[in-house]
């Protein structure tokens, strides 16, 4: 799941008729790359909760049919915060359960992300119609409306979703039961919170699992970089050291929050993508694993704690073709109070960013002792949402939001049935997510020594060990449940 920061984790109505089903075994493999990879669009309702509203716009989809038969059941990939990638379309765990399934694969890109531009722009006018009730009913009216135009009659639908669209997985399955059949809500963080400083912990934990050391030797790092910024004449010592864009300028309190938020974030992606098999979908960086990372800081001839945090920082950049790291928060704000769709932080960053301050929370502060790092507490955090979206995004309104959130879905009172929840143990978000059973089919599927979404890529060699069981585990319970 993205961060707030990094925000590193979808008019005309054209869909394909029937004889895209029974052309499918003529299709050479290159040319069914190309017809599940293409853009699609449906006429999607702008405000589905105001009748008397009838603007609309278009949502991009994708579909594969390589693997459907008649009488088979309905997969939806349901997107997130970013543009939906048409590589789940051919690739990942949910594509071998579709094909020895028979199932109908199809992908909806989540509004205001991706291609999927509900309004001219993204003011906070217009940023309210941004909202997972928003995107759960839009699931309901694309569901409802591909079904009579496939022809789909009664086929079972499974979603699928990982990280916050894990949650949507959940969510729809308790908000429309009489639409989706079962679940599958990887890596789902179900509870909304304020305060997220768990994450952290976690981020801890997982680093001293073969490591004890590396949490403590990283904390003397992040202590040691904290006591430079206290003198100007170290800031061209830093801007070298992290490779910098510009020369470090300390302003205010959260220039350095975010200066020091902005490098821990580096470690905390390594932990939470942990040997994830995430190449497919063209990220860069896989090789920088924990082991990896502890292995520089317990290395002393790095040089000082200080001295191997850079060193792993600058491995970490490397290994992302990352040329320098932009360390600017009167920048950020700048780039994330940009309202265009063609503005830098248009790809996601703005708009999640948004949905955290008016539904999630999900900040993750290092007010916990319990933690590595130093310098980013909450209400750095909160002030951002003030900062970028004006005065009335204040904690006050960050704090009830959050409330009715919960109050919404139930957070971990989860009331519902036919709902997988796998959790990599590894990964900061299992700590808001499901992690024991519920009832006899509100299952969890806790994982160790697997990272976020971990279940969902590719099979490889290097995987935890654990993961092939879950999988299979997994297919033979949707299994039993599309039976019923």
């Amino acid at each position: 799941m993205a961060r707030t920061q990094l925000l590193v984790l979808l008019a005309g109505l054209c869909l394909a008729g029937s004889d895209a089903f029974t052309q499918r075994s003529f299709q050479s493999k290159s040319e069914v790359l190309v017809t599940v990879q293409q853009d699609r669009w449906f006429m999607q309702r702008l405000d589905h909760f105001n009748g008397a509203d009838t603007r609309v716009w278009e949502q991009r989809y994708f579909m594969n049919v390589s693997f459907s038969q008649s009488g088979g059941p309905v997969f939806l990939m349901i997107g997130g915060e970013g543009a939906a990638n048409p590589a789940w379309m051919t690739q990942g765990t949910w594509i071998i359960y579709a094909e020895k399934m028979g199932a109908l694969c199809l992908l909806l890109e989540h509004r205001f992300y991706g291609k999927s531009h509900p309004t001219n722009d993204m003011s906070v006018e217009n940023l309210p119609y941004l909202s997972s009730r928003q995107a759960l009913a839009d699931l309901a009216h694309f569901q409802t409306v591909m079904t009579e135009n496939l022809g789909l009659g009664d086929r079972k639908w499974v979603v699928f979703g990982g990280s916050y669209p894990g949650c949507l997985a959940a969510w729809y399955r308790i908000k429309y039961p009489h639409l989706a059949h079962a679940a599958v809500a990887s890596s789902a963080p179900v509870k909304a919170v304020v305060n997220f400083s768990e994450y952290l912990d976690v981020v801890q934990e997982s680093l001293a699992r073969n490591h004890s050391d590396c949490p403590g030797t990283i904390k003397m790092a992040s202590d040691t970089l904290l006591e430079l910024l206290d003198y100007k004449e170290n800031y061209g010592k830093i801007t070298k050291d992290f490779y910098l864009c510009k020369l470090l300028v300390i302003r205010s309190k959260m220039d350095m929050a975010f200066l020091l938020d902005t490098i821990a974030e580096y470690i905390m992606d390594v932990v939470q993508y942990n040997n994830d098999n995430r190449e497919f979908e063209g990220v860069k960086g896989g090789n920088m694993t924990i082991n990896v990372v502890c292995d520089i800081m317990a290395n002393e001839s790095f040089g000082s704690p200080y001295d191997r945090y850079v060193e792993v920082i600058q491995r970490i950049m490397k290994a992302r073709k990352e040329k320098c790291i932009e360390a600017s928060y009167q920048q950020f704000v700048r780039d994330m109070s940009n309202i265009h769709w063609e503005g830098p932080a248009s790809s996601g960053g703005r708009q999640w960013m948004y949905q955290t301050c008016t539904e999630f929370g999900y900040f993750q502060s290092s007010d916990s002792v319990f933690q590595p790092f130093s310098g980013f507490p909450l209400s750095y955090h909160v002030q951002q949402c003030t900062d970028i979206y004006g005065l009335a995004y204040n904690l006050s309104m960050v704090v009830g939001a959050i409330q009715q959130t919960n109050e919404n879905y139930g957070g971990l009172n989860v009331q519902s049935s036919r709902i997988i929840f796998p959790n990599g143990l590894i990964d900061p978000w299992h700590a808001l997510g499901i992690n024991t059973n519920l009832s006899s089919d509100l299952l969890a599927f806790p994982i160790e020594d697997a990272a976020h979404c971990a279940d969902m890529y590719p099979a490889r060699p290097e995987e935890p060990p654990m993961l092939p069981a879950v999988r299979r585990d997994m297919y033979e319970q949707l299994t039993k449940w599309l039976q019923l």
